[in-house]
């Protein structure tokens, strides 16, 4: 193994003194137990998909590849138990085999379990919760090496702290799931005016289970995406072939635009150009995620739903007026609010938008602008997406902050689970 840690996008790494793969709870729960004081830092790396640093250590770097899987169903709680580092994707699949689904997924499925509530991942749907509100129970192992169970009513207060923790309560050992009988999505997608959409957007959230939309900066056109519940006759599954050759020309076309950035508008206008009308039906897991092979940074902000419309326009404005070369589009999603202390929809309705840069391209001016847009109307960072917020910052977006600092700072007074990103974060 590789002494270097390094994430998907390439916009964190570390080299770990010691670097663990435990392949039960126990072996987990021993490493933890046997770090003692002066240890250093200890971080769980999940399947490398968060932008910021909120993995690196230098000292001590567990990844979960040997421990992962189903570890009870029970069919009739339509609940189901699982190690913390099963990849989505695995677990959706395995489900499959039992007739019951996930609720709702994010546009990615490579992520852990863990990773994925830890960061609060989530899909869209305005009725629907970020992944987090999926769990029903954790086992978590705190600083000295206690294997803790917590739920709703078990542990309430740590349990809500650890439905989005960052990995900074202690290591998630199992995660039990809410789960839902499989059922089938009409997938549906077409451009439409950008104005259209915007103007539109109540009726869109509302009429269906499953929204969003991709601007294409540059254009004037929008992406829509819907998906509901059907019980009509499956389309049969997409193709692999078309999937790889739209990567190869979306890779062909960002490498371009950063040799050549004045050609950047000519890409998304291309990009724009191809999109067609399309339906397809299938199991909801096979139409929630899609494969993206061309590497890219990410941030992402949540804001109330209803400050979509206005901030979209103040964006589009932005970049017409900086000229600033953007190749990616911007994503658009929703979920319900949650009483979740550092999730960014934390009470309330909240839209989700998400801007992307090639990873081989600068992406610090377009990011901080975004930011600062997206935070004039109550935004909230996705933990997992870069953002430059520190300690300073976030108390005021997060009503509970402090009450899950207090949880935090009991389950880990040695602060042997906070990275430098992370002291950052809940430093005194």
């Amino acid at each position: 193994m590789s002494s270097e840690w390094r994430n998907w996008a390439g916009t964190a790494s570390c080299h770990p003194q010691q670097w663990e793969t435990p392949a039960s709870e126990e072996e987990l729960r021993e490493l933890v137990a046997g770090l003692g004081p002066g240890a250093g830092t200890l971080r769980v790396a999940g399947s490398a998909h968060s932008f910021p640093p909120v993995v690196p250590s230098g000292d001590v770097l567990v990844t979960l590849e040997n421990y992962s899987g189903i570890v009870d169903v029970d069919e009739a709680a339509q609940q189901v138990t699982v190690r913390a580092g099963t990849p989505l994707s695995h677990l959706s699949s395995e489900l499959a085999a039992y007739g019951l689904a996930m609720e709702n997924l994010g546009d990615i499925d490579h992520q852990t379990v863990a990773g994925a509530i830890s960061t609060g991942t989530h899909g869209t749907g305005s009725d629907l919760g970020i992944l987090s509100t999926q769990v029903a129970r954790m086992g978590l192992i705190t600083a000295d090496g206690t294997v803790v169970e917590c739920s709703p009513d078990e542990r309430p207060d740590l349990f809500r702290a650890a439905q989005v923790s960052l990995g900074a309560l202690g290591v998630i050992s199992t995660v039990t799931l809410d789960v839902v009988p499989a059922y089938d999505l009409e997938l549906r997608t077409r451009p439409m005016p950008l104005d259209a959409c915007l103007d539109r957007l109540p009726e869109l959230r509302s009429e269906n289970r499953h929204f969003e939309f991709f601007w294409f900066p540059h254009t004037e056109t929008a992406f829509v995406k819907t998906m509901n519940r059907t019980d009509a006759d499956r389309t049969g599954p997409g193709g692999d072939f078309d999937s790889k050759v739209e990567n190869l020309a979306w890779e062909v076309l960002c490498r371009l635009s950063t040799r050549f950035p004045s050609t950047a508008p000519y890409a998304t206008r291309a990009a724009a150009w191809s999109f067609s009308s399309d339906r397809a039906v299938g199991p909801s897991h096979e139409l929630f995620a899609h494969d993206r092979t061309v590497r890219f940074a990410e941030s992402e902000w949540s804001i109330p739903a209803d400050e979509i419309t206005p901030a979209i326009r103040e964006l589009k404005a932005w970049i017409e007026r900086h000229d600033e070369p953007v190749t990616f589009p911007v994503e658009v999603r929703y979920t319900a609010g949650d009483d979740i202390p550092l999730s960014p929809a934390y009470g309330r309705e909240s839209g989700f938008v998400a801007v992307h840069k090639y990873h081989r391209k600068p992406h610090h001016r377009y990011f901080e602008a975004v930011a600062s847009i997206l935070r004039e109307r109550g935004g909230r960072p996705h933990w997992g997406k870069l953002h430059s917020l520190d300690g300073t910052d976030v108390p005021a977006l997060y009503p509970e902050w402090n009450t899950f600092r207090r949880v935090r700072e009991a389950c880990d007074p040695g602060r042997l689970f906070l990275n430098d990103h992370l002291d950052r974060l809940f430093g005194q």
